[in-house]
């Protein structure tokens, strides 16, 4: 589940613990009250845990890293892809009144772009993370239809979870030095 480069563990904890504040925080557009606390405490864990990987990745930037000049343009492709990809499925979706589905949605697309950026990274934590994200996305229509739950609620806080457990993991690895 490691990483060879300490950097790119590093970066990974920033990054999904700054994705992870953004789903905790899409998930209060309209949650169970009793919700509330979890998602704001997720939201600042998230922001804790994006800002310590922002800083070991800063300490650790002149140290190896996946992203070479072969990686780098894949890694801009993935994830230009993947930005064209949820705009144009959140406008459609807009377009046909359907906004309810537009954060399933995104969250579809970020677990299915995670896929080739774990194979970029040669990082296996970022499958587990794919997958889950992915699957969060699927199920979160049928739970949230059978908990009368707005679905951005269900969607923003599972994928909220799973990347801030995995933003604390890459910090640890990070700082464990794998």
């Amino acid at each position: 589940m490691v990483t060879e480069h300490v950097r790119d563990a590093a970066a990974t904890a920033f990054v999904f613990g700054f994705f992870a504040s953004s789903w905790f925080g899409w998930a209060q557009e309209a949650p169970p009250k009793r919700w509330r606390p979890v998602l704001i405490v997720g939201s600042v864990l998230s922001l804790l845990t994006a800002a310590a990987g922002a800083l070991f990745a800063w300490r650790h930037w002149s140290d190896g890293t996946a992203f070479d000049a072969d990686t780098s343009p894949t890694f801009g492709i993935v994830v230009g892809i993947e930005f064209g990809a949820a705009a144009v499925g959140a406008g459609l979706l807009a377009l046909l009144k359907r906004r309810e589905l537009i954060a399933p949605w995104v969250a579809l697309v970020v677990g299915v772009h995670l896929f080739p950026v774990a194979a970029l990274m040669d990082y296996p934590l970022i499958h587990l993370v794919a997958a889950l994200v992915t699957l969060v996305a699927v199920v979160a229509i049928p739970v949230a239809r059978a908990r009368a739950v707005a679905v951005s609620a269900v969607v923003g806080l599972g994928s909220g979870v799973v990347l801030l457990v995995a933003a604390v993991t890459s910090l640890l690895i990070a700082l464990l030095g794998y």
